[in-house]
């Protein structure tokens, strides 16, 4: 329970993409956390099936963490930007390259995913300029997807009402819609992918290929409800890219660091994008973290005599602070040693599979994601498959009601349980998510 003064408190700041006074009639505040869980102010557990929001991959305060930023502490915790970098600071760039695909290991470090984004779109256009096309600067993003809260990050969203209450906004931002968009025009997902994936060409070319800078999506589409395309869908709009000397950036601000299987979602499709941009997992929700990663021959473009000024314009005061990039080093270190990637497959084979046992309501229209990174699509019914927003909405109270934290739309929900997760966690979570959502079903009638 809130006491008046914490309510008031309250009503001094703001709950993100919440109404203050909706937040009151069930109000949350948290004192602590460990492992799988966290606790609000009167000592109530919460199975943490998120991570906060995509970021406790290893679990609240993890030993490990702590033990590196304790220190760290101990040495240095901020080096001044303008005038040069932290040790630390180097090594996590080595770190953080030496597990990206192929020659991705341009690195800089920020403090998270939007000032990632936002340095990746000014990168680009920078480079396009000199490259000698100075003529690219728009880009391509998709309707549903989410980039981050920063005007430029904003623009290159596709999300409606977090974007229309900010316009107008930067110029050169377009969208195409998501395979799911035209799932139930086609016979196959694949016809529907492939049909999604060349409308990025048919924009590029009627925009005129010299203007358009680069492409952006995540790999799997968090705002979207998990959407999780083909592996051909990413090939085809990588062959797009090449031909039109269109960059490839890769959104992994929440698909990073082992949620699919893989270290990146680039490596488990098999498609190597220009740039990826992190953010949350990076640094295990311990100091905030991102980072922006390019192909090594893109750096060769900002090297030169400092007369022709071709330095990268942009900064940020805490991109590379040392504390965060020990945090970070220490949560790559545990996922190679641990083999964590290949845990997150096998143990989100199981968790889709528990997750697949709630279409016996009927309201399940399909399970969706890679790895632990999974999302359920609720509808009215599987006949119809009309939506079914009041499910959603009575979900997201039960949920946190019987001492679940998950990702709750009114169209759908995500889990992405921490790694350091077994078999009997999974166990634990799904029947959380079971009887949250049989009373939510109860709340609405059915």
């Amino acid at each position: 329970m809130m006491t008046s003064r914490q309510e008031a408190l309250l009503k001094n700041t703001f709950i993100d993409l919440t109404q203050t006074l909706e937040f009151l009639e069930q109000p949350l505040v948290f004192s602590r956390a460990e492992g799988l869980y966290v606790y609000d102010q009167e000592d109530k557990c919460y199975f943490d099936a998120i991570g906060g929001i995509f970021v406790a991959s290893l679990g609240h305060r993890h030993p490990r963490i702590l033990e590196a930023m304790r220190q760290q502490m101990e040495r240095i915790t901020f080096a001044p930007p303008l005038h040069g970098i932290s040790d630390i600071t180097l090594e996590f760039i080595e770190k953080l390259g030496s597990v990206t695909p192929d020659d991705l290991n341009f690195v800089k470090a920020f403090s998270g995913g939007s000032e990632s984004i936002e340095a990746a779109l000014k990168f680009v256009r920078q480079y396009h300029k000199q490259t000698g096309r100075p003529g690219k600067f728009k880009f391509i993003g998709r309707y549903l997807g989410y980039h981050g809260s920063t005007f430029g990050a904003m623009s290159a969203s596709g999300t409606g009402r977090r974007k229309t209450m900010f316009e107008p906004l930067p110029a050169g931002f377009l969208h195409v819609f998501p395979p799911t968009h035209y799932r139930d025009r086609f016979d196959s997902w694949e016809a529907c992918n492939r049909f999604a994936a060349e409308s990025f060409e048919e924009v590029i070319v009627h925009e005129d290929p010299d203007t358009v800078a680069g492409i952006i999506v995540e790999p799997i589409s968090n705002t979207g409800g998990i959407i999780t395309p083909t592996p051909e869908y990413y090939r085809i709009i990588r062959d797009i890219c090449d031909r039109h000397n269109v960059l490839l950036i890769f959104d992994e601000i929440i698909t990073g660091f082992a949620k699919t299987g893989a270290m990146f979602a680039a490596q488990a499709y098999g498609v190597t994008p220009d740039i990826i941009c992190s953010g949350k997992g990076l640094g295990g929700g311990h100091m905030p973290m991102g980072a922006m990663i390019a192909r090594e021959g893109m750096g060769q473009a900002f090297l030169g005599p400092a007369k022709d000024a071709v330095e990268f314009a942009h900064g940020n005061t805490f991109a590379g602070n040392p504390l965060a990039c020990a945090a970070g080093i220490a949560m790559i270190d545990e996922i190679v040693e641990q083999d964590l990637c290949a845990k997150a497959g096998e143990l989100g084979d199981y968790l889709a599979d528990r997750l697949n046992d709630l279409k016996k309501y009927g309201v399940v229209r399909e399970v969706r994601g890679m790895g632990i990174l999974r999302g359920v699509e609720l509808v009215a019914d599987t006949t119809t498959m009309a939506p079914f927003p009041a499910l959603g909405a009575a979900l997201k109270k039960t949920a946190v009601a019987n001492g679940l934290i998950m990702r709750v739309d009114p169209h759908w929900f995500a889990v992405a349980p921490p790694l350091i997760a077994g078999q009997s966690d999974i166990d634990e979570m799904c029947g959380l998510i079971d009887k949250s959502l049989r009373e939510a079903l109860e709340a609405t009638g059915r």
